[in-house]
């Protein structure tokens, strides 16, 4: 008997979907880091504080503040960039179906 191996999936264009929601989270994720970083460039004389476990700290809570608000799409950039890209994506997939 011989065995087949079913590696196709019978919707392409959701995963690719799926995969490009996730890329766009990445990229709200990484403005959102530059913002913040930008912004705490500004300080506000807080000499108090500084040393370097400090600036560690708040560069990883800076990060993973980035991380939540891309997960959340509290910005909105996430769903504008899936959307442009979805509409790029949508006539590939037609045409390679077709074939």
């Amino acid at each position: 008997m011989i065995q087949v191996a079913t590696t196709f999936t019978l919707n392409p264009q959701t995963d690719e979907r799926h995969g490009l929601t996730e890329v766009a989270k990445g990229f709200e994720a990484i403005f959102a880091r530059h913002m913040l970083a930008a912004a705490r460039q500004a300080g506000f004389g807080d000499t108090l504080f500084a040393s370097q476990g400090s600036q560690t700290f708040r560069q990883m809570m800076d990060e993973r503040f980035a991380d939540i608000l891309a997960e959340r799409g509290s910005l909105g950039l996430a769903t504008m960039i899936e959307t442009q890209l979805a509409s790029q994506i949508a006539p590939q997939v037609a045409a390679e179906m077709k074939k």
